[in-house]
């Protein structure tokens, strides 16, 4: 019965052998996917947001003066949650565990903000407005003719690959890499690799010394 039970164990170890690389296959997958989704959504966001969102027209005695407005113009949330997205996808892989949810969900919080400030903004005209009671001189000036572009609807397009990149590490972070921690302080406060401690060579009266000198008991 002993020899038996021997001959099935490598082929019930096999299944769980063979189902490893699949696994690690499939973090790394979704792992670039994360990266190229924000990476792209924050791009996208930042450069949606410096573009001309709407243009009108301000009716003078002398005649019309057209006016246009940005992204920046009408919010300036969209481009300040894309720097926090972009931070805190650099962020989930210096974290670990707790860390990372916790990341991950200020990633997806900073592109569901685009994307709900981005559509708000789309049918905003105060800046609009405001932008041409400047250029008139009086206020409660109106603009007519307003149209609106499609960049404030490509701005929520990049806040939306925003939230996906934070809930794909929501969801698949677990199995991500982190940062290697090779590199840390060392214990005289300097950086570099971590090394263990290799004991004295007793029969060096110089190592026993340089021992003595790292506080260490040379007789351990």
């Amino acid at each position: 019965m002993s020899a038996a039970a021997a001959s099935q164990t490598p082929t019930d170890a096999a299944p769980a052998t063979s189902a490893t690389p699949a696994a690690t296959g499939g973090a790394r997958r979704s792992l670039a996917l994360a990266l190229l989704s924000g990476a792209a959504g924050a791009g996208l966001t930042l450069l949606a947001a410096s573009r001309t969102w709407a243009t009108g027209t301000a009716v003078l005695a002398q005649g019309a003066l057209p006016r246009s407005v940005t992204g920046s113009d009408v919010t300036g949330v969209p481009g300040a949650l894309a720097v926090v997205g972009l931070a805190a996808l650099v962020a989930v892989f210096a974290v670990r565990r707790a860390g990372r949810i916790a990341v991950a969900a200020l990633l997806a919080l900073s592109g569901l903000g685009i994307a709900v400030a981005s559509a708000l903004g789309n049918a905003d005209t105060s800046a609009l407005r405001e932008k041409a009671a400047t250029a008139v001189g009086l206020a409660g000036t109106d603009v007519h003719h307003v149209t609106h572009t499609l960049w404030p609807w490509a701005t929520a397009a990049g806040g939306l690959l925003l939230l996906a990149a934070g809930l794909l590490a929501l969801v698949r972070g677990r199995h991500w890499p982190a940062m290697s921690g090779k590199y840390e302080r060392t214990p005289g406060g300097a950086r570099g690799p971590r090394r263990a401690q290799t004991p004295p060579d007793l029969d060096r009266p110089e190592e026993i010394w340089k021992s003595l000198d790292r506080g260490e008991d040379p007789t351990r």
